[in-house]
């Protein structure tokens, strides 16, 4: 095996051992880039020189004895809308050309302080708006698994760097499935806290209510350990909670054999693919084989979810949107001519791609005299509805487990011309954020295309450790997440 092949974990015991060097793994992960980047697309800035420094000094001090962090190096992909102090961040979009920001989002300082090495930042959907990284104005990024297909989105690049193996493991933000599905779609593991969990502080905003960052990676441990060390207090965000955060890397290891799960019947209707519903029913059987208890609960509104969802983010987008006029951010030059009203005009509407455009109209108009109750209230309304049907549903059970995506990646090109179609994809992810709940897709198995499926598992306010300690242990069972992707057009 190759180092970037190898999990993180696997890897910080190597080093501790001196089998390998920091420097090793971080020039495994550059080739690796070398090899795949043209085809895949999943960055759009490099942080090469910078990491190889951070790298040679880190095996110094190594060497010297000192330590240096939990992380031990571990290259780190972040996505294009969390801040890095003095590196480009540009939410995929044109609007924000040439910004660095002068600061390190809390996540990223968490991470830097137990020595994870940032190599660069990973294409998007334009300000995390999109389910297939098409929405980006540097292009698409490609599926590992088939390069015909998307990686799923908004983080899609993440989920490509991880599954390809340019970084050993990655950031994402999920507003409404934007961790979970391109984990699904790219075959890796992804995780969405609970909302508070993990400070927004240095996450650019698409939708506040609903944004959480989380990890991206090749397994179920990886993803605990960063948690541990991403979770947490934060003074600077009002939204996070000091609420006790659990050694995941060791609640994932206890057995599971008393734990109730709750199947809702609503996630597994007619618009689920004939094959992703045989995997994830075998897979819930693999669990039923663990000593676990399965018991049928619904979530009556969940038909109601889309609508929901998508009048709330857009809603909060063209409010956080508003600022991008070019005076206070974007292009101030383009504002310098002209009246106020045609420089913004000019500002936005050449620099904003047109599905971020189709949201800031929508949301404007949801909020505007005369439509506000009728649009956004009544979806704050149905959005009490939604949580209150989890909350019921977690009286019977510990964890809910379901599909992430109702299908396999679809082929590139294929809904980008069709935005309802593309909004119904969420139909299985964006319910978790309406309520502000943790969940973790993690691969269970692969259709007739070789193109990997998602299993979702949601837990109760708070218990990460919970739904990580069921994904453990199924990961562990159905041993497929060291299947390596081909690189090839048709997943073969």
């Amino acid at each position: 095996m190759k180092l970037y092949e190898y999990m993180g974990y696997e890897l910080i015991e190597k080093i501790k051992d001196r089998d390998i060097k920091i420097q090793d793994i971080l020039e495994s992960c550059h080739k690796r880039i070398d090899e795949v980047e043209s085809k895949l697309h999943s960055f759009v800035n490099l942080d090469k020189e910078k990491s190889s420094e951070k790298a040679k000094t880190y095996d110094e001090n190594l060497k010297k004895g000192k330590t240096i962090g939990k992380l031990f190096g571990l290259p780190l992909a972040n996505k294009d809308l969390i801040c890095v102090n003095g590196f480009p961040t540009t939410c995929g979009s044109k609007i924000l050309e040439g910004f660095r920001p002068p600061y390190n989002a809390f996540v990223i300082d968490r991470l830097i302080k137990e020595a994870a090495i940032h190599i660069g930042n990973t294409n998007m959907d334009e300000f995390a708006m999109g389910g297939s990284t098409e929405n980006s104005c540097y292009g698409p990024t490609y599926n590992p698994w088939d390069l015909t297909r998307v990686p799923g989105g908004s983080s899609g690049g993440s989920a490509a760097a991880v599954a390809s193996g340019q970084a050993i493991f990655a950031l994402g933000s999920d507003t409404g499935g934007s961790i979970r599905c391109p984990a699904a779609f790219c075959g890796v593991v992804g995780l969405k806290p609970t909302y508070g969990r993990v400070s927004r502080y240095g996450l650019v905003a698409f939708a506040n209510s609903l944004d959480q960052i989380g990890p991206i990676t090749k397994c179920v441990y990886d993803s605990a350990l960063v948690l541990e060390i991403i979770s947490g207090k934060d003074p600077l965000d009002s939204t996070s909670v000091d609420i006790k955060v659990d050694k995941y890397t060791e609640e994932i290891k206890k057995p599971i054999e008393k734990k109730v799960l709750g199947i809702p019947k609503e996630f597994f209707g007619e618009a689920i693919n004939k094959e992703v519903k045989k995997s994830i029913n075998q897979s819930i059987e693999k669990l039923e084989g663990l000593g676990v208890t399965t018991v049928e609960v619904s979530i009556p509104h969940l038909e109601y979810t889309i609508a929901t969802y998508y009048l709330l983010c857009m809603c909060e987008a063209s409010s956080n949107l508003a600022r991008y006029d070019g005076l206070r951010y974007g292009k101030v030059k383009d504002a310098l001519s002209g009246d106020v009203y045609s420089a913004f005009s000019r500002t936005r509407g050449e620099n904003f791609g047109p599905e971020v455009r189709r949201r800031i109209y929508l949301g404007t108009f949801a909020l505007s005299a005369g439509y506000y109750d009728m649009f956004y209230i009544k979806a704050l309304k149905v959005r009490a509805l939604i949580r209150r049907d989890f909350v019921e549903a977690f009286k019977k059970c510990d964890s809910l487990v379901c599909p992430t995506m109702p299908s396999t990646a679809f082929k590139v090109g294929s809904l980008i011309e069709d935005p309802l179609e593309m909004y119904t994809q969420d139909i299985l992810t964006c319910s978790v954020n309406l309520a502000g709940l943790p969940a973790l897709s993690i691969p269970c198995g692969f259709d007739s295309n070789n193109l990997p499926i998602g299993f979702q598992i949601i837990g109760d306010y708070f218990d990460e450790k919970g739904i990580l300690n069921i994904g453990f242990q199924l990961e562990q069972e159905l041993g497929i997440f060291r299947k390596t992707p081909p690189l090839t057009s048709g997943g073969k």
